[in-house]
């Protein structure tokens, strides 16, 4: 299983950025899917979740009602959708993927089996 994610840049606070994750060897209709970032210094933190039925989603209060998470079945992709960016946001943004039927921890770490290589985002002033 692959993970690639795309999409990660420079914007200014209050823009928006798209990121993608796009999943090989496994297809996310199966698998509930992670998003979390990593700043300097920091721990890694969780972003968003999808389970695997697409279903439900979970998201972190430091971004709820600004990110949403969707994905595309035809593509095996999923998207990060980040609106009113600010620069606390900045981070290494990561998707992960989930092999497990259930969907009980989305937040945890280690409850992923895969992880991208991650994608830079930058918010400035």
């Amino acid at each position: 299983v692959q993970l690639v994610e795309s999409g990660g840049g420079l914007v200014q606070a209050g823009g928006s950025l798209r990121l993608a994750c796009v999943v090989s060897g496994r297809s996310v209709t199966t698998t509930n899917m992670g998003w979390f970032r990593q700043a300097p210094g920091l721990a890694r933190e969780f972003v968003a979740g999808i389970s695997k039925s697409g279903g439900r989603t979970d998201y972190a209060d430091s971004v709820k009602g600004r990110f949403t998470i969707s994905r595309d079945n035809a593509k095996n992709t999923v998207y990060l959708q980040m609106n009113s960016l600010k620069p606390e946001d900045t981070a290494v943004y990561c998707c992960a993927a989930d092999r497990t039927d259930s969907w009980t921890r989305p937040r945890l770490p280690g409850g992923y089996d895969y992880w991208g290589q991650g994608t830079q985002v930058t918010v400035s002033t």
